[in-house]
């Protein structure tokens, strides 16, 4: 019991360390403040601690030569980064994230530049962060620790629940509105959508600003156009506001 509390407790603190940085490094690429990163509602991103928890258990043993470590550790990450993208685009139709621009890419889902980002963080956690968060957590009594571990998963596992729900009902409304043959009633049935929904799929969309959801019938390509629409309808009616009052 002990062993998987241990272990999931360092997938979670690898995937909020992951947002963190994330966020750090979306921030000082737009220069200004970007606090919606990841999948979930929380401040965690799965696929670091996921890519954490495989580098630690697979690459321990790499230790004494870490030019392989850093090899090792940019191919294990962008293994899971290809695979956790085709399955996201599988479930939901939609690509959370596209590299087509940067060089050196596959398909878009991974490219070097990012691969070599993974690497240097691979031998940044075997060498100095993991065993500086073991030693915390070896300070911890077991029992604390269990009930920590057992507080941050049901966190965890609802989070996710209902992120998957809420992105289920969208589908499930996608199949409502591609029966309607008039466009006013599929707009409305986006818009109660957008309503009920609206923290999830706006949090969504700040998260992935450049998802590209290319199928006109998927769900999130009408909520993201819907948005866009709304977005540019803003600007020309603030546009025409100030010519006037000039």
């Amino acid at each position: 019991m002990y062993q998987v509390c241990y272990l999931f407790l360092l997938f979670f603190v690898y995937a909020m360390l992951g947002y963190f940085c994330e966020i750090t490094f979306c921030s000082l690429q737009e220069n200004k403040l970007v606090l919606n990163r990841g999948f979930c509602l929380g401040p965690y991103c799965p696929i670091y601690g996921v890519g954490a928890i495989l580098m630690l258990l697979l690459l321990s043993k790499y230790k004494e030569d870490p030019i392989i470590l850093i090899l090792m550790s940019a191919i294990i990450c962008s293994v899971v980064e290809y695979i956790t993208s085709a399955i996201l685009e599988k479930i939901f139709k939609a690509r959370w994230w596209d590299y087509s621009n940067r060089k050196f890419n596959i398909e878009g889902r991974v490219c070097l530049e990012y691969a070599l980002f993974f690497g240097l963080g691979g031998f940044m956690i075997i060498y100095i962060i993991n065993p500086i968060i073991t030693s915390v957590f070896n300070q911890i009594p077991h029992l604390l620790f269990i009930v920590i571990a057992s507080i941050c998963f049901v966190i965890f596992v609802v989070d996710v629940f209902l992120t998957v729900l809420t992105l289920s009902r969208i589908h499930v409304a996608q199949k409502k509105f591609l029966k309607k043959d008039a466009t006013e009633e599929i707009t409305k049935l986006i818009r109660l959508e957008i309503v009920k929904n609206k923290k999830l799929v706006l949090r969504l969309l700040e998260a992935f600003p450049h998802i590209n959801a290319g199928d006109s019938k998927n769900s999130l390509y009408k909520v993201k156009s819907y948005l866009e629409k709304r977005e540019k309808k803003k600007k020309r009616k603030f546009s025409w506001k100030k010519e006037k009052t000039d």
